[in-house]
């Protein structure tokens, strides 16, 4: 426990990708089996320990020093595991016990209840020094947050071992923590997973944003860019399992696309809900609003299944009955896709069309007409370009629309988590229901954390403190009187909120140090572009 302590501190105090490479690396090459196995696990998310939640070391630290004394230094601090592991107070007296291991806290943590969690946990914070203690709690809890992404731990992994990190992603996520097969294959002590009837999820080839250079339409072929959740379908070993671009296992999630695919294959599209109990073309797409009834659900309903039947609609085809075409051009595994689709049910599957332009002047007059709510925009994919994981330049594109653009009046602030744990950097915002000058209401629409720089939230920060009205916990009400220009890619009715409006990916587009909040934008105007 003491190295992998020593890690996650060393982690968090580097901000380089390439030192954070090393570290995890050399941890890799040094800590014995199963540790460094549970270590990545830990790293990447990859464990869950549900006795134990951010509460239990809360209630912890409140029976034992000041709960006044607890929230102030939470809040100042922003982090739970950073707090705790500092206040907790030291045992007196106590005997110095050798060092457990991190499968031995793995082992205890997995055979906590909620009843024996808090007793278990002090015992450990104990024996722990604060870094201990620190990594325990990010451990228990799952929110790691030093700055380590999954594809940065396997990257990490196979420049440990030398091997390729392509490999290491086909396969990662058919095998479970402490991914013993793993190791044993990286250190050359065992062949590679035999994992060929194995349903396995492959790595999604992705798209560079498109910038202001033209492309030359005889070499590129154009589809629409789809407002849903891009998804790989895996058959094999007669089972079907649906992943998300992550990795994760969302099958049951979507259990009427389980039984559907009846060939063995893995492909590649964007998982969509029906419009046509959502307003719109009758079986067309409906907005990413509808989809989103459906995502993160444990259990589905039939209602749910009946009022948001979801489908796919399918971009690319990386495996076929035995058959690699990742190596093939797009045009072929276009053309094999093609003559697929006659074999699934158009109930549940449908195929993205190409968006036909003679030059690049006629598909962008044709991308700027684009406002179906469930079109992001454009791809544009080299039709001689294999299927890479990754980003490969000069492959793929994406050429999202532009963004709708509002003036939203500040209405609240919460300071931020990490090296934001400081700054008021969390952003709720409204729009006036009326006219300001009648003394209308100003209704939230919206809340944003990105969209400035260092020294722009430095000022905001500035603004935050210097003009609060009410502080509820962490949140700080301020003057209305702050202007933020919003960039969104879509509004949707939501019973959730005040307004009754949800915004699509809400970023602040530009500080209005200079505009008057009685200038900003009504609820009227967002309503008029709701399509759903």
């Amino acid at each position: 426990m003491e190295d992998f302590a020593a890690l996650l501190d060393a982690l968090v105090y580097t901000t380089s990708r390439n030192r954070k490479l090393a570290l995890i690396a050399d941890y890799l090459r040094r800590a014995p089996d199963p540790d460094r196995g549970w270590a990545l696990a830990g790293l990447t998310g990859g464990l869950d320990f549900p006795a134990v939640k951010s509460s239990t070391v809360r209630n912890l630290m409140m029976e034992r020093i000041d709960p006044v004394l607890w929230t102030l230094s939470r809040d100042f601090v922003g982090d739970t595991a950073e707090t705790a592991s500092l206040l907790w107070p030291e045992p007196e007296d106590a005997a110095p016990q050798p060092d457990l291991s991190l499968t031995e806290v793995v082992e205890r943590l997995s055979a906590l209840t909620r009843a024996t969690a808090p007793q278990e946990l002090a015992t450990l914070f104990d024996r722990l020094d604060a870094k201990g203690r620190y990594a325990l709690i990010k451990l228990a809890t799952g929110g790691m947050r030093v700055g380590v992404s999954a594809r940065l731990a396997k990257t990490a992994f196979a420049q440990a071992f030398e091997v390729a990190v392509e490999e290491v992603e086909e396969y990662w996520h058919a095998l479970y923590p402490p991914y013993a097969e793993l190791f044993d294959w990286a250190t050359g002590a065992a062949p590679a997973p035999d994992l060929a009837n194995v349903p396995r999820f492959r790595p999604f080839m992705l798209a560079h944003p498109l910038e202001e250079a033209e492309v030359d339409m005889a070499e590129y072929a154009a589809e629409w860019k789809w407002d849903g959740i891009r998804v790989q379908l895996v058959r094999a070993g007669g089972e079907t399992r649906i992943y998300s671009r992550s990795g994760d296992d969302i099958s049951a999630t979507f259990p009427e696309l389980l039984d559907v695919l009846v060939v063995d294959a893995v492909l590649d599209g964007e998982l969509l809900v029906r419009g046509s109990t959502q307003g719109g073309e009758a079986g067309g797409a409906a907005s990413f609003n509808a989809l989103q009834q459906r995502l993160g659900r444990k259990t589905v309903s039939g209602k749910m299944l009946r009022e948001y039947p979801a489908f796919v609609r399918l971009y690319d085809i990386l495996l076929l009955e035995g058959t690699d075409w990742r190596e093939a051009p797009w045009k072929s595994r276009r053309a094999t896709l093609e003559s697929l689709m006659e074999r699934l049910p158009d109930s549940h599957f449908d195929l993205s069309a190409l968006v036909e332009a003679e030059d690049f002047a006629q598909l962008a007059a044709i991308r700027e007409t684009a406002r179906d709510e469930a079109i992001e925009g454009l791809m544009l994919k080299h039709r001689e370009s294999p299927y890479v994981a990754g980003r490969k330049v000069g492959h793929w594109f994406k050429w999202k629309r532009d963004p709708l653009l509002v003036d939203c009046v500040v209405m609240y602030a919460q300071r931020g988590s990490g090296k934001r744990s400081s700054f008021y950097s969390d952003y709720t915002f409204g729009c006036w229901d009326g006219d300001p000058d009648a003394g209308a209401e100003l209704l939230p629409v919206g809340k944003a954390y990105s969209g400035f720089t260092d020294a722009e939230l430095k000022k905001l920060d500035k603004f935050v403190r210097q003009n609060t009205l009410n502080r509820f916990g962490p949140v700080r009400e301020v003057k209305r009187e702050l202007v933020f220009e919003v960039a969104f890619d879509s509004v949707h009715t939501s019973k959730r909120h005040k307004s009754g409006l949800a915004m699509r990916f809400p970023r602040i587009h530009r500080i209005r140090w200079d505009k008057p909040a009685h200038e900003a934008d009504r609820i009227e105007g967002l309503r008029a572009l709701i399509k759903d």
